[in-house]
């Protein structure tokens, strides 16, 4: 009996491990990427569920939310333009991609590059640039916004926040 024990235990210590390790392998992870997407059309994002790539924070809400999609399928999610833009500065291909944000206004897909951007919105990285598939007034094109956001002017410099919020 006295020999049957250490067996015992090592036997109940491997179930255990077996167990932890079957249990951690059925979860699905945070999505992070998305491979095979050429259809280049934006994907449902499995919110809480979804990492920004820039940022890393999950990604809750649809609410200025992007895609960008790779010439070979590969998609990013996001969840602030300004956040898509500083992860798109030094991609090779960036000309090339598709590029998605979910807008405030009617609140649908639309191609990034004819969105209109406000200035001082509430986004998810206070960066302030809302997009828009409708101009407004103040509102600024996708190229004017990816300057702004690459100059560090946005709603996050404190200079442009007074400017803009007086705050």
């Amino acid at each position: 009996m006295k020999k049957a024990m250490p067996f015992i235990a090592t036997a109940i210590f491997v179930a255990v491990v077996a167990l932890i390790f079957f249990s951690m392998a059925k979860k699905e992870g945070p999505v992070t990427i998305v491979k095979g997407n050429t259809a280049f059309k934006p994907l449902p994002i499995k919110l809480d569920r979804t990492n920004d790539t820039e940022c890393k924070m999950l990604i809750k809400t649809e609410r200025n939310a992007c895609e960008v999609i790779a010439p070979d399928g590969r998609t990013w999610f996001f969840d602030d333009p300004g956040c898509m833009i500083l992860w798109l500065k030094d991609k090779p291909w960036a000309d090339r991609a598709k590029l998605w944000v979910h807008t405030l206004d009617t609140k649908r897909w639309i191609d990034a590059h004819k969105a209109w951007y406000g200035v001082a919105d509430a986004t998810a990285m206070h960066y302030g640039f809302g997009a828009r598939e409708k101009r407004c007034k103040g509102c600024i094109d996708f190229e004017e916004m990816r300057l702004r956001m690459l100059r560090g002017e946005n709603l996050t410099n404190p200079k442009i926040r007074k400017k803009l919020l007086g705050v």
